[in-house]
């Protein structure tokens, strides 16, 4: 079973022909009011990629909390542990432009009030596969991490947005999932950022000694666990928004992972579910089914076994 512990919002998506530059108002058509936050993105993706998923996390008592929770419930998550309070439910302003590409504003409110005593001790153990990310307040993700490995429970964190790390937090995680730009800022307050992604992701991986992933956009992603490294490319595709594209390949990674697949397996399933999510607007409603991903998986060759030379 997949446990997300992460953020629930509802997505104000505005398509403009260009992104803002700072003091310039850019005018859009119209705009859509979608459910998103990363950690409910994360759940719904793993839930739809075949997994049985749990969210943990807080709304509002609003009429967002309604939207936000609206796919969640439809895709059968358990939402028993989602804390309702008197703050409103989180929102991001998503402004997306004619290539795909967005900038996000989120204002948290009530994913301020997520609490890691919502999850149940009886979902951590060796069964329980545990998702976090960062939008949420970083202590509870950091208390949840401890309980889960003095549990047993497996656990993968997103360092999505790039924060700051404890030192204390890498002997809890088994997998961490990046972007270039969050494995730089990881690896930099290490002291081990170097000059290109697939370097950074090694040196993370030794410095840590968990399984590193970082996902570099249309390049694909590359994985670094055990001394192994693993390369997978992506879908050749046009995007038309991009929004969801990483908690796609987190959830369907999650999901492989969930189900017993081995790595380089693990991130073909990702890299199929990010790229089929750039085709759909929005956050939620671009994330693919099992069916769809099965559909596409041979599109993609399988991941390749880097050599030394390679890096």
């Amino acid at each position: 079973m997949i446990v997300v512990f992460g953020s629930i919002n509802v997505d104000l998506v505005v398509p403009v022909k260009h992104l803002p530059q700072p003091g310039e108002t850019v005018l859009g058509p119209s705009y859509t009011l979608v459910a998103g936050g990363k950690g409910a993105n994360q759940a719904l993706a793993a839930t739809r990629a075949g997994a049985k998923t749990r969210m943990v996390g807080a709304v509002g008592q609003d009429h967002f909390a309604e939207v936000a929770l609206a796919d969640m419930a439809v895709g059968g998550i358990d939402l028993s542990a989602v804390r309702r309070c008197d703050a409103p439910t989180g929102c991001a302003i998503i402004c997306v432009d004619e290539a795909g590409q967005n900038q996000i504003a989120v204002a948290s409110g009530a994913n301020l009030e997520a609490r890691e005593s919502d999850l149940p001790g009886d979902l951590l153990d060796s069964r329980s596969l545990i998702g976090m990310q960062m939008e949420v307040p970083l202590k509870q993700n950091w208390a949840l991490a401890a309980r889960a490995r003095t549990a047993g429970a497996r656990l993968l964190l997103n360092v999505a947005p790039a924060g700051p790390l404890p030192n204390s937090i890498f002997p809890c995680l088994d997998w961490l999932v990046l972007n270039e730009i969050e494995a730089s800022a990881v690896a930099t307050a290490l002291g081990v950022c170097r000059a290109s992604p697939q370097a950074t992701a090694a040196a993370l991986s030794r410095q840590t000694n968990i399984a590193v992933v970082v996902t570099m956009g249309s390049e694909g992603a590359i994985a670094f666990s055990d001394g192994n490294a693993w390369e997978i490319g992506t879908l050749r595709i046009t995007p038309v928004d991009t929004t969801g594209a990483g908690d796609a390949f987190v959830g369907a990674f999650a999901a492989a992972l969930d189900e017993g697949a081995e790595l380089p397996m693990a991130l073909r399933w990702a890299s199929v579910a990010g790229a089929i999510a750039c085709l759909t607007p929005g956050a939620q409603p671009s994330l693919p089914d099992r069916a769809v991903i099965t559909q596409h998986l041979e599109e993609l060759a399988p991941a390749r076994k880097l050599e030394r030379r390679d890096l």
